[in-house]
């Protein structure tokens, strides 16, 4: 095991290990262990009591965060010419079809969201191998497939964000930077969980929400009472 260093020995210091903490002072807990020198990513991890292999215990969703991400999303809209010139004005950083789905089939994925039209995802189709690993496939479950470009556009500006419980029964998100304040990072943080508990699916039994931890880059992680969401 790699051993830590002075700043990472102060920050786990600073941490009580026989203590859950709620969502306000993990956010502001993150806040005091990160110190790295660039402006670190805060992320949410939780435990959820199903059984992803179900379909009926499946949690997928999306959530716009109050406080945005802190992150520039570059949103690619692949749409036909009628729509080019909404997606442009509503924020988009790539437009157009024919030309960036042949940049897609050589090798291209430099974006963090793709919003397209549902006449368009049969050509997108043959394209599942490279954009399904990197999260990149549009989907009308996430608003990414949609007639209404320029809105789905502007939230996912706005901070809209899309998540899915990995096959260990994990849901992980970003939730801001380390530069936020902590009460924006903990409303973010709660508006996630809020979105989580809705979304409980009737098949899962016993507790829903296991564990939460709140962590930076690079940070350790600060325990959550579930308790208290």
């Amino acid at each position: 095991m790699a051993k830590l260093t002075k700043k990472q020995k102060e920050a786990v210091g600073k941490i009580d290990r026989n203590k859950l903490y709620s969502v306000a002072e993990a956010s502001q807990l993150v806040k005091d262990i990160t110190n790295v020198k660039f402006d670190a990513s805060v992320d949410l991890a939780v435990r959820l009591g199903v059984d992803p292999r179900k379909a009926n215990q499946m949690v997928r969703g999306v959530v716009t965060l109050p406080h945005g991400t802190g992150k520039d999303v570059k949103v690619l809209a692949l749409v036909t010419p009628d729509k080019e010139a909404e997606a442009k004005e509503a924020g988009a950083d790539y437009v157009g079809l024919d030309e960036y789905l042949q940049k897609i089939k050589d090798g291209w994925t430099d974006v963090d969201v793709i919003i397209t039209m549902p006449s368009v995802m049969g050509k997108l189709g043959p394209l599942g191998r490279i954009l399904g690993p990197r999260g990149l496939m549009p989907n009308p479950k996430t608003g990414t497939v949609t007639m209404d470009v320029a809105k789905a556009v502007g939230e996912v500006k706005a901070g809209k964000i899309d998540f899915k419980v990995d096959k260990t029964g994990i849901v992980h998100a970003a939730i801001g930077k380390a530069s936020f304040s902590a009460d924006k990072i903990a409303g973010n943080a709660n508006e996630l969980l809020q979105t989580l508990l809705k979304l409980k699916p009737t098949a899962a039994k016993g507790t829903y929400i296991k564990s939460i931890f709140i962590s930076s880059t690079m940070s350790p992680s600060v325990p959550v009472d579930p308790k208290a969401v």
